[in-house]
């Protein structure tokens, strides 16, 4: 049986997520739903980095722009926050990409844009 990476902390962003959705439905814009996630963390001491930068280091040289993940939650995992119709394969390549520049293993990307909330776990 294969082990969940970071099976708690997921559970706790991911609650916090249905919170969000539950209150706010979808159709807004992320920036409201990043907002929301951060009023959240907040109250429920879950440590937090919004809009954490990351350098990007191609073959030795570090390149002039950079990646911004959404949040960094946890100081372990990176929460990618949507607000589409679906969740496509360029928002998974997105969070690879994350994954590949933090050295972290987990990304979760939650999409607020749809009825139900959904999400994809990236693991590297």
């Amino acid at each position: 049986m294969e082990k969940i990476i970071y099976k708690e902390e997921s559970y706790q962003i991911i609650g916090k997520c249905m919170e969000v959705h539950n209150n706010l439905g979808s159709g807004f814009l992320e920036i409201v739903y990043k907002d929301a996630l951060e009023f959240e963390f907040q109250k429920a001491n879950i440590p937090y980095e919004r809009e954490k930068k990351y350098d990007v280091n191609y073959k030795g040289t570090i390149l002039p722009h950079k990646f911004y993940a959404d949040f960094v939650v946890f100081d372990k995992i990176i929460l990618e926050v949507k607000g589409v119709s679906g969740i496509s394969d360029e928002f998974i390549a997105q969070a690879l990409n994350y994954l590949k520049v933090s050295s972290n293993q987990l990304a979760l990307v939650v999409n607020f844009g749809e009825l139900k909330l959904n999400y994809k776990r990236v693991v590297l």
